[in-house]
């Protein structure tokens, strides 16, 4: 029997998506009142708050209960009114068609079929037909509008469809329903690796999974909560399907109903329809995507005439070869010692040479914290944390050559990759050994060859930047040994783009990309067609250029081809052999639309899905207001969103609460449709609340991101501010004169800089486990964007050396576990704070680790903030 039910992890449950992702909470900002010492304003304030709790119990009221109530339940009003948002294919063998899924309205599904090659796309059966006939053979009314299937098997010309349904195989041919003894291929959600199962970490889009239970005996169905609890919920006889209702990340564990220890797997939902076979023979689905590598993996060619006579080996912190036939062992290098030992060993194709690096491990530095409240004991723990800091020894890593036939060290130079960040191996390819340096600092990086037939050293590629060079978020490089060529992105024209690069001249060959947008991500190359094809950022002029295309270019820059097309940010799914493309885009005020693409053109040969938002807005959802305008230059477009409450009334002033992220590794304003729950339940208090990316964060051009160099204090506030003054210009209801701010991690730091360093637009903050001296938090992180040496900017941007000067309200939140951000970088800013005799609220939240302020408590703490810094009232009164 197949049954339904809601995940328990419901939309009237749900807390505020920016809770499931702790690591990356993302802050908001808030106004605070404008005091003065006159008498006549103390009258007017008293007079307004007056008027303020007055209004409480009016339809209008702000801050109150009826607008907490309102506001937390605006999830599950808001939920299951969006359909047609994702499109899951199921391709046939000869790639000409395929069928999908897809939810059309709450408890109504329906199957279609896509002739790809025609681009037909139809229903593939008479579906009351095939309902009708359906009830007939099991005994009871079938909805036609919801099947007790969701996989099917159809022809290729889609003649018939094959099906299961309560553990038997029909099939429906000429409108007619027949059992049938073929098998069905159904692909199965694979369930998850390793022994400890996975909490849920994210809470995507509604879907669902099919259990389909194909053992001998009873399963129980077992959700697996963001903090590990686990709810139980339905059992599974043998022999039917379980349709659960979910969200794309949720966990489930399928249990043996008899013995609940007994755990027969783990699956995670997609954010696609998926089925999971328990027991008998499936075929594996598809990986679970991943982010593609920003480079391609060493390579080792060239295939050896002759058996390496030799081999190579570590021992005793030097480097040692074998004989392979006498087994005689020879000690090759004398210089290793603990502390700079040999290991990491390649050896060329032939055998006759090999690089091992020369290491200097790093220095130790502790962190140490305390578990005040474990809950195995009633003393608290001290936790023991290795993490290095800007300033700290790094791990140095030397490679040295060695000619293992002579069994000698080839002397090579270090002039041009000493001092180095990383040395990442390249592989050998025939004698020419190739290695990524990057220099510590991050202002050079190169790709180094030793030629070990000749002992030299040479760079191939040499980047170099005044700045930083974003290794983090842009290093990519592909060797082609085949043609003597490497692509390489780099931004020394300005632009994140790629270059064809000669590897026996070291030359140049040329530019791949170019113009005034930036190259995200390398998708895939084909070398034999001497075509890439990347995703990108900016391509059309008039957009916002945030949003993600996906084009194709030819090795020597020709033949740039845009493949997906509409005023969106686009994601894709390729048919099996690339021939044709699924490409759905939405934005933050459209609904997502599928449309199928000819995958080398990129023509559209017919509309999928087209979904829209009528029964959200129907169900008091304000739609988010995308507003553009001008950084602190005059001329450079900021980009940002607008979210109003539910019961937005344009004649009253609303406080402003802005979002902010500044961290320089990205940019965090949402581009594709989302409810924004989070966002909604803050504005339904009484507030307008705003997000927006301003200089010194990622992926526009290099001056635009140049700005946050060795300059963290700035985060962008120069633009934020301009921004919300332009918009506010236009808007009345928006009250710049009470603006607030809150953030977590680097956002936590940007909050309470908003503070410090512009108190005057700024008045009140929260600031969840900050990194609030850019010295105190992690290596790689921050000297990737404020140099090394560790100099004075670290001293300039530290919001703990600045503490005196905040004005406003301030919230500070801690997780006292924090193993992300070291909590005493909070802490710090409490005791600049008391020096100064400031006045803060400080929330320490035992046991809790990064994002401490995400949590339930935290955000109730930090919307009651909100409400009394901002409105003048006490929340929930």
């Amino acid at each position: 029997m197949s049954k339904e039910t809601s995940s328990p992890y419901d939309p009237q449950l749900r807390v505020p998506q920016n809770d499931q992702i702790l690591s990356k909470f993302v802050p908001v900002s808030l106004n605070k009142f404008w005091y003065t010492n006159s008498l006549a304003m103390h009258l007017v304030r008293l007079a307004a708050c007056a008027a303020l709790v007055m209004s409480s119990s009016s339809a209008f009221a702000q801050g109150g209960r009826a607008d907490y109530e309102r506001a937390e339940g605006l999830p599950a009003r808001f939920a299951n009114q969006v359909f047609r948002q994702s499109v899951a294919p199921h391709w046939s063998e000869d790639g000409n068609s395929f069928w999908y899924r897809i939810q059309s309205a709450p408890q109504k599904w329906e199957f279609v079929w896509v002739n790809a090659r025609t681009g037909k796309r139809q229903s593939p059966f008479d579906t009351k037909l095939l309902a009708t006939a359906l009830g007939q053979k099991l005994n009871k009314p079938v909805d036609a509008e919801n099947l007790p299937f969701s996989w099917i098997e159809t022809a290729p010309d889609g003649s018939w469809v094959r099906f299961r349904a309560e553990g038997t195989v029909y099939e429906w041919k000429d409108n007619k329903l027949a059992t049938s003894t073929a098998s069905l291929h159904e692909i199965s959600l694979q369930p998850l690796q390793g022994r400890r199962p996975r909490i849920s970490q994210r809470t995507g889009d509604n879907t669902s999974i099919t259990f389909d239970n194909r053992t001998k005996n009873d399963i129980q169905l077992v959700w697996v909560g963001t903090d590990g609890t686990r709810t139980p919920y339905g059992t599974v006889k043998p022999g039917a399907s379980f349709r659960q209702n979910t969200y794309g990340g949720h966990v489930w564990l399928v249990v043996d109903a008899q013995n609940a220890e007994n755990v027969l797997g783990t699956y995670e939902a997609t954010d696609a329809e998926s089925i999971a076979v328990i027991g008998g023979e499936t075929s594996p689905g598809a990986p679970t995507p991943r982010n593609r590598p920003r480079q391609s993996p060493a390579v080792n060619t060239a295939t050896p005439q002759v058996a390496p006579q030799f081999e190579v080996f570590a021992r005793g912190f030097n480097l040692w070869r074998r004989d392979k036939e006498t087994k005689a062992e020879t000690q090759i290098s004398k210089d290793g010692v603990t502390q700079n030992f040999y290991g990491n060993i390649e050896t060329s194709p032939d055998g006759r040479f090999a690089v091992a690096m020369q290491t200097q491990p790093e220095q130790e530095h502790k962190v140490y914290i305390v578990n005040s409240s474990p809950r195995d004991q009633v003393q608290p723990k001290l936790v023991t944390l290795d993490y290095l800091k800007p300033g700290d020894r790094v791990e140095i890593k030397r490679p040295r050559l060695f000619d293992i036939v002579n069994g000698k060290e080839i002397a090579t130079s270090d002039e041009q990759f000493h001092n180095p960040w990383s040395v990442e191996s390249l592989g050998w390819e025939g004698d020419r050994f190739r290695f990524l340096f990057n220099q510590r600092g991050h202002q050079n990086l190169r790709v180094m060859e030793f030629d070990a037939t000749q002992g030299t050293v040479r760079p191939l590629i040499e980047e170099h930047s005044d700045t930083f060079i974003d290794y983090s978020g842009k290093t990519y490089y592909k060797m082609m040994p085949k043609t003597n060529e490497m692509l390489w992105a780099s931004e020394r024209d300005g632009w994140n783009h790629l270059y064809l690069f000669d590897t026996n001249t070291a030359k140049l060959k040329n530019k791949v990309t170019v113009g005034n947008f930036v190259m995200r991500e390398v998708e895939s190359v084909d070398e034999e067609k001497r075509q890439i094809w990347f995703r990108a950022f900016g391509m059309v002029e008039g957009q916002d250029p945030y949003y993600a295309q996906l084009a194709r270019v030819n090795f020597d820059g020709t033949g740039l081809t845009m493949l997906t097309s509409g005023d969106g940010t686009h994601k894709w799914q390729w048919s099996p052999d690339r021939r044709f493309l699924i490409d759905t885009f939405s934005r933050v005020d459209m609904a997502p639309q599928s449309v199928l693409r000819d995958g080398t053109t990129g023509k559209q040969l017919c509309v999928l899905e087209t979904s829209d938002l009528d029964a959200l807005k129907k169900a008091g959802w304000t739609q988010t207001e995308r507003f553009t305008s001008m950084g602190r230059d005059g001329q450079t477009p900021v980009y940002g969103v607008i979210v109003r409450p539910s019961n937005f009334d344009p004649t009253k002033k609303y406080p402003v609460i802005e979002n902010i992220y500044a961290g320089p590794q990205d940019f965090f304003t949402p581009k594709a449709f989302d409810t924004l729950n989070g966002f909604h339940q803050l504005a339904d208090l009484g507030f307008i609340v705003v997000q927006l990316d301003g200089m010194g964060t990622n992926w526009r051009s290099r001056a635009f991101h140049d700005v946050c160099f060795k300059n963290l204090k700035d985060a962008g506030f120069p633009d934020r501010i301009a921004w919300m003054k332009s918009a506010a210009a236009t808007r009345p209801w928006m009250d710049i004169s009470r603006v607030g701010i809150y953030g977590g991690s680097a956002g936590g730091q940007n909050a309470l800089a908003a503070l410090i360093w512009h108190g005057d637009f700024y008045k009140a903050a929260v600031a969840d486990c900050g990194c609030h001296d850019n010295r105190m938090d992690k290596i790689w992180w921050n000297e990737q964007w404020m140099g090394w040496p560790v100099d004075k900017s670290y001293a300039d941007s530290s919001n703990v050396d600045h503490a005196a000067e905040m004005q406003g309200k301030v919230q500070l939140v801690v997780g006292e576990l924090d193993s992300n951000v070291d909590p005493a970088s909070t802490m710090q800013v409490v005791d600049k704070l008391i020096k100064a005799d400031k006045d803060f609220e400080l929330i320490v939240v035992p046991g809790a680790n990064h994002g401490a302020g995400g949590g339930a408590y935290g955000t109730r703490r930090r919307k009651d903030f909100f409400v009394r810094s901002l409105l003048g009232v006490e929340p929930r009164h």
